[in-house]
């Protein structure tokens, strides 16, 4: 290919690679916790197969536990039959029925929207499509019955509020708010099932109502991940006056006999996850040892709430730091929430066991530990997480039975261990599962333990029983009550429900109490046959591509030693062409890092114009062959640099990062999305391209198929450099295209390794070519040669424009232009959104990846009556993004691509900041760049600007600058 022709650029004066900064957990060398690790992806049955062992007992004890769950049910049905109104109502409206999702819609969204024209439309929009008369007559209870024919009649009158009449201005002028009343003091009252109370002293109140020697509660503020510092600092107070108005009920010396709190670590810390380590442990390790000091003062337990499986090891680990702080010897309130559902649940009890062991030797006497069993709240996301992350296998049980396995044989391990050991406590409103723990319970001679249950769900059970009873009650307004509410109704409208199952008359007793050690091993302790493993989501078309957990500790430090050692290579890129010209090469410049200007990764050359002419000639002659090549045969090429490139994750990443400044998270994402585009298009041409039969007279065949044009350009963006690119190239090439590649200027060294993968898969030399090269002369010879049929550009408008005149003046053939190009992607919020769950969401796309995606949001619009409130809680997430080298794990923002975008999106802001654009715009909010990067990197604050229409808007800004604009 000729020699390169010497570098232009000015050497540098560091070419050192740089290292990759993973922070280590705290406990990661503990054999036990080694064992959590080797666990939380392993396969089900291998999982369950000692769980079972574990759970079994003997046929004498099984006798015993049938006849006790039988009785307990039977009786649990006769007092149904007395239930309140309520209890009939939420039992004929379950999760199963659209009418129940439709409650549900109204009960989560009704009590926070701050406006009636948005309630009326959303009443109206649900009532009016859902069957209420389908349900008059299920229920024998007049009030189910009543408020049934209530529903019916107010879709009824809505739907009348369409007709042009005088019936439209009376619902309009009276219908509306009057049923926009009733509703809303229903989706109240639905809320009070569930919430114990609106404040502390409230729910304290109601509790005294009820209590008695059997009932005390855990009270848990209301209120789901913080997204701000305000709202950390917030819920810290609510939870410390909880603990102040709590302790006054403390009328016991025995901590397991008073009333205690429930602890959210997500409420404590907007930023409560692994790759934040460094910036959330020391201050919410801090905060949780206030708060469980206080309580120790008080007197009553302190429980800390399980979440999320990724957030497993960081929650054990402060919970080590707390519970071996010798300010809490002598205080047995601490405790801890185990989730069975989670494959690592028997092994968290094992470590909590040496734990509780190690205290009791060091201060010479037990200090029990609280532990409450759960099956777990999160197995929906749990299981979607898993398949979007594309992990090996998910950290959760897929079916029910499973988890009911887990449940018993971490029951067993609990009692065990004896009180010496831990307090247990058995939340479960099962009663198949409350009998298997008693019978346990009176062999193995623990008397002290308890059963917990949720507010609103369960009580016709436990008073039915002796055993101690902490009811887990809810506390917040309307405002928070949200997420809980809903989750709460998927548990008790779930049909595999027991809440649901045990008051259902048509499913027979027997198989409420059936023993689940014996399902389990009918089952083969499989995984659920509906739910693939994250891998196999797409099947049988393709593979899904396979992903990191960044919370997987093995994972995670694995991925820092590999991409430490790939951070030292130096790249030389080349054209890789089998064509022939005079002069073969351009120019050699370097390739800059652009978080470290001075950082060399390598060089680039670039093919001269005359290559490029000859490298669309070389890749017209080989069309021919590679038209008529197999299908299967080019399929199954691009499946193999799947494959490979797969293989090679972390070195790409470390390219992704070192080369186009993208974080770890967008480094994997990038991969995953060049993978998933091999493996997805090599599907395509076997569906599309291959002969299919139509019908026709008899001796005649016909056949139809798609076949490739010609040679296409594909012309590539930085922002990116692999997956748009192998998109692109992978595209053409399935449909039997041959291809000329022009990656971006900045990012060459990643579509250079990605082109020889797919040489080496079985992609011809001839037939796919890699010329690196400035735009002006390298593409422009690409798009205006005759013998080209088609262009694949992803780029700015005006470049796309320009690339579409000159195909159309062009000799040859018509070409094909397949174009992305920018535009201002919007979003619209009214009312009835969810503000932390559209902030999240919106941080993610007009902050993440620094701004830089086709799709990254650039204009949020904004109902008025929620504006002011939305932009707070948005500008304090923004407070909490970390912008730094993305060499750091923790990092959220990194640089833009180089020094002159840089430019233009400053010269943007400044010129909203200067007054310099048209019509009223001023800066909301910025986040601030480290000093240290502003002089090494090419970093632009994440910015939040306000502006008073679309049309001061006259081009995209593709970084992280987001317009919002109010509307009424």
């Amino acid at each position: 290919m000729g020699k390169p022709a010497k570098k232009t650029h000015r050497q540098s004066t560091n070419n050192k690679p740089l290292p990759f900064i993973f922070k280590d957990p705290v406990d990661s060398v503990s054999p036990l916790r080694e064992k959590m690790f080797e666990t939380y992806l392993q396969d089900e049955a291998e999982i369950l197969a000692p769980l079972l062992k574990k759970a079994e007992l003997n046929l004498e004890q099984n006798t015993r536990i049938e006849e006790r769950a039988l009785g307990l049910v039977k009786d649990v049905r006769k007092a149904s039959l007395k239930a309140s109104g309520l209890d009939q109502f939420l039992k004929t409206y379950d999760l199963s029925s659209e009418e129940g999702i439709v409650l549900m819609c109204l009960a989560e969204a009704l009590l926070r929207i701050p406006d009636a024209a948005t309630q009326d439309k959303l009443i109206k929009d649900k009532i009016t499509k859902a069957d209420w008369e389908k349900h008059l007559g299920e229920s024998k209870s007049t009030f189910v019955n009543a408020g049934t024919w209530a529903l019916m009649l107010t879709g009824r009158v809505l739907e009348l509020g369409n007709a042009k009449s005088i019936y439209k201005r009376m619902i309009s002028d009276s219908g509306e708010p009057v049923i926009r009343k009733a509703l809303n003091q229903a989706m109240r009252i639905l809320g009070k099932q569930f919430v114990m109370g609106r404040t502390i002293k409230e729910a304290l109140k109601r509790s005294e109502e009820t209590q008695n020697k059997k009932y005390t509660y855990s009270f848990d503020m209301l209120g789901e991940a913080a997204k701000t510092a305000e709202d950390a600092e917030r819920y810290f107070e609510a939870y410390r006056d909880a603990i102040r108005v709590i302790s006054r009920y403390a009328k016991t010396s025995d901590v397991a006999k008073n009333p205690g709190i429930s602890v959210k670590l997500s409420a404590l810390h907007p930023r409560y996850v692994y790759e934040q380590k460094d910036k959330f442990y020391n201050v919410l390790l801090d905060k949780v040892k206030s708060l469980a000091e206080y309580a120790k003062e008080s007197n009553i337990h302190l429980c800390i709430d399980a979440e999320e499986s990724h957030r497993l090891d960081i929650s054990l680990d402060l919970f080590k730091d707390i519970y071996t702080d010798s300010l809490f010897e002598g205080w047995h309130g601490l405790g801890l929430a185990v989730q069975a559902y989670q494959k690592r649940a028997y092994y968290v009890l094992d470590w909590l066991i040496d734990l509780s062991k190690s205290i009791t030797q060091a201060e010479g006497k037990p200090r029990p530990i609280m532990v409450r069993l759960v099956k777990g709240a999160y197995w929906d996301s749990e299981i979607k997480l898993a398949q979007q992350k594309g992990l090996s296998d998910y950290p959760v049980f897929t079916r029910k039975v499973n988890t009911d396995v887990s449940y018993m044989a971490c029951a067993n391990k609990m009692l065990a261990a004896g009180n010496d050991v831990f307090y247990p406590q058995f939340a479960t409103h099962n009663a198949q599962t409350l009998s298997y723990i008693l019978e346990l319970a009176e062999q193995l001679d623990v008397s002290r333990f308890e059963f917990q249950r949720l507010h609103g769900m369960g009580e016709d059970l436990y008073k039915l029983i002796d055993t101690p009873c902490r009811v887990y009650a809810p506390v917040g307004s309307h405002r928070d009550l949200l997420a809980y509410l809903v989750r709460r109704l998927l548990e008790n409208g779930a049909n595999s429900s027991f809440v649901n199952r045990i008051v259902d008359e048509s499913k027979p007793v027997e198989d409420l109490i059936e023993n689940p050690v014996a399902i389990a091993k009918n089952n083969k302790s499989k995984r659920h046959p509906q739910i693939a493993l994250p891998v196999d989501i797409f099947q049988p078309l393709r593979k899904n591509s396979a992903g990191i957990e960044f919370s997987h500790t093995p994972d995670v430090l694995s991925l820092s030693k590999a991409m430490q050692e790939h951070s030292a290579a130096s790249y030389v890129v080349v054209p890789l062409t089998t064509a022939k010209a005079s002069p073969m090469h351009g120019e050699t410049v370097a390739v800059i890092n652009p978080c470290n200007h001075s950082h060399e990764l390598g060089s680039v050359t670039y093919a001269s114009v005359e290559l490029a002419t000859a490298a669309v000639d070389t890749a017209f002659q080989a069309f021919a062959s590679w038209q008529i090549t197999s299908v299967e045969k080019r399929a199954v090429a691009l499946e193999k640099a799947a494959d490979s490139l797969e293989e090679q994750t972390d070195r790409f990443m470390t390219l992704a990062t070192l080369e186009a400044g993208k974080t770890q998270a967008d480094g994997i994402a990038e991969v995953r999305e060049a993978v998933d585009f091999l493996r997805y298009y090599a599907n395509q041409a076997r569906e599309h391209c291959g002969p299919a039969p139509m019908p026709g007279p008899t001796g005649e065949t016909n056949n139809l198929f798609l076949q490739g044009k010609g040679v296409f350009a594909c012309i590539s963006p930085w922002n990116f450099p692999l997956a748009i690119f192998v998109g692109q190239v992978a595209a053409a090439l399935a449909s039997g295209n041959t291809v000329v590649a022009k990656p971006a200027d900045q990012t060459p060294i990643l579509a250079s390794e990605v082109v020889k993968i797919l040489h080496e898969s079985g992609i011809p030399q001839d037939v796919l070519h890699f010329l690196p090269g400035r735009g002006s002369k390298v593409g422009n010879t690409l798009i205006t040669h005759p013998k080209l049929a088609g262009v694949a550009f992803t780029g700015s408008t005006s470049t796309a424009q320009r690339i579409n005149i000159s195909l159309a003046e062009k000799d040859g053939p018509i070409a094909t232009l397949i174009a992305e190009t920018g535009g201002q992607n919007a979003c619209i919020v009214d009312s009835s959104a969810l503000d932390e769950q559209v902030v999240d969401e919106v941080i993610k796309s007009a902050s993440l990846s620094a701004g830089q995606r086709c799709s990254a949001l650039r204009v949020l619009y904004l109902q008025e009556e929620i504006a002011d409130g939305f932009i707070k809680m948005l500008t304090g997430a923004m407070n909490e993004l970390v912008i730094n080298d993305p060499r750091f794990i923790a990092t959220d923002v990194g640089p833009v691509i180089d020094k002159a975008a840089q430019k233009g999106l400053m010269e943007h802001i400044n010129a909203v900041a200067n007054g310099e654009l048209r019509g009223k715009a001023k800066i909301l909010h910025q986040c601030k760049v480290p000093p240290q990067l502003d002089e090494t990197g090419s970093f632009v604050p994440p910015t939040l600007i306000e502006l008073e229409s679309l049309s001061q808007l006259n081009e995209e800004n593709f970084g992280p600058i987001l317009h919002i604009i109010r509307y009424k």
